[in-house]
């Protein structure tokens, strides 16, 4: 039976050297001694390869520089709530397959991070922001829950922020300066004394890459959203955070990692894959 792909929309990758790693440790590579860019590119000038420094992983491969490349998937449904989890994940790399190759190349393989999945170019991720570095716009997004929410709102005012499957959010501000939403912030939490249990929960998310993806991802149906680094445009795939608890938690030490392959695409062409196969209900249970 043929498989069914679904767009995910496409990347560009000028430097000639796409990266597909993990999101949580993109910003990680620089401080671990040679940016991510140098080791890509010596893993792709050998024809592509995985590559690892602690935590941190990520596979490059030579690409075309001058296209946009599309990526797509496959889906199966999620170990946690079935709903539709990526399966399958191909990068079209835009360079010919070699002449008399019939069989996929492995590359070695990657865990699924709970942070989530980046597809890009090299020298563009260079440059992504991490949790802890400062926004790429100067702004924030602040919100605001608990149980004196309501009497919060009246106060302060804010507007429901949209959660996925139209569920209410919690109150809150999109694209505040970062100052005024610190601020902002400050008044909340000292209202009704500041003091922990009075009922207000508060948290400031600076316009990180990292936070970015996620939020222009929040509604699509496999968390997969396009943002644009260092000149290039990337994918940001987030994960359910139930179905990798379920599926993925425990990563490459549980044995929870999943090769990635180079392979012809039936029409002369290279793609990048990366296969994660169906959950196995009886070997879940044999770890749990």
């Amino acid at each position: 039976m043929s498989e069914t792909f679904v767009d995910l929309g496409f990347v560009t990758a000028p430097s000639g050297v796409l990266v597909l790693g993990m999101v949580t440790w993109i910003d990680e590579w620089r401080e671990l001694g040679e940016p991510l860019s140098v080791r890509a590119g010596a893993a792709a000038k050998a024809g592509g390869g995985h590559f690892q420094e602690w935590e941190c992983e990520a596979v490059a491969v030579p690409a075309a520089a001058g296209r946009p490349l599309a990526v797509r998937a496959t889906t199966a449904p999620s170990a946690f709530d079935e709903e539709p989890t990526i399966a399958t994940l191909e990068v079209e790399l835009g360079l010919p397959w070699p002449a008399g190759g019939d069989r996929p190349v492995l590359l070695g393989d990657l865990p699924v991070d709970r942070g989530g999945m980046v597809v890009g170019d090299a020298v563009g991720l260079d440059a992504w922001t991490g949790p802890e570095d400062e926004p790429v716009d100067g702004l924030a997004d602040l919100s605001f829950w608990g149980r004196y929410e309501d009497e919060a709102h009246a106060r302060f005012g804010g507007e429901r922020i949209p959660q996925p499957g139209g569920v209410n959010g919690p109150y809150g501000w999109l694209d505040l300066p970062v100052g005024e939403a610190a601020a902002r912030e400050t008044e909340i939490s000292t209202w009704r004394g500041g003091l922990p249990g009075r009922g207000v929960a508060t948290m400031v998310e600076p316009h990180t890459d990292y936070f970015r993806f996620r939020r222009v991802g929040l509604h699509h149906p496999l968390h997969v959203g396009a943002i644009e680094v260092g000149g290039c445009q990337v994918l940001g795939i987030d994960w359910c955070q139930g179905d990798h608890a379920v599926r993925h938690h425990g990563g490459r030490d549980w044995g929870q990692a999943f090769p990635v392959t180079l392979e012809a695409d039936g029409a002369g062409g290279t793609v990048l894959r990366w296969t994660i196969p169906p959950y196995d209900e009886d070997e879940g249970a044999e770890e749990a």
